[in-house]
């Protein structure tokens, strides 16, 4: 049996350093991608038993329509960390070439529009998760199949906040490269 070369294996990802926020980010949206996969086992397993054995897995339907949105929310402070956020960049890298500090107070812009967007989720959803924790909501049919919504709408909000907090230091990053302070 011959050994790995370890060294073959690493590339430019892996020898840079993430950053804290970074590192949070990646956590938070492998969460999502493991709930995901779950996911997919639980939708597989109550297609085979609906179909091949007729017995359905009670509450499928609530648990996927729920857990698309919580899937969303834990990726998304990883996709704005990785500048992965659907964009048309033409004009941006146009900017760039000939006026690279209108290009990064332009790009400073969007990210505050961004964190503001985000925030503005995060406090929106905030009084329903309180609303939902005090009162105990669920959602199901009460003695068949419930689950609380809490948690749900708390992924909602953490994962909005993190957005916005990702958007906000990155809104920074372009700030201090308009001062220089960074290179181009």
């Amino acid at each position: 049996m011959s050994e790995l070369d370890l060294d073959a294996l690493k590339t430019q990802v892996f020898a840079e350093k993430i950053d804290p926020l970074g590192r949070l980010t990646h956590v938070v949206a492998a969460i999502g991608t493991i709930w995901t996969f779950l996911l997919m086992a639980l939708i597989v397993a109550d297609v085979v038993g609906r179909s091949f054995l007729s017995m359905p897995i009670t509450g499928v339907a609530e648990i996927a329509a729920h857990s698309i949105v919580a899937i969303v929310f834990l990726q998304l402070a990883s996709t704005v960390h990785a500048r992965r956020m659907t964009r048309a960049d033409f004009l941006m890298e146009r900017f760039q070439r000939h006026t690279p500090r209108f290009a990064h107070a332009l790009e400073a812009l969007f990210l505050l529009a961004g964190a503001g967007m985000a925030g503005i989720i995060a406090y929106a959803s905030w009084k329903p998760l309180a609303n939902a924790y005090t009162a105990a909501e669920f959602f199901g049919v009460r003695g068949v199949f419930t689950i609380s919504t809490w948690p749900f709408r708390a992924i909602i909000v953490g994962g909005a906040a993190l957005a916005g907090v990702v958007f906000l230091a990155q809104a920074a990053q372009e700030l201090s490269r308009i001062a220089g302070r960074n290179g181009r």
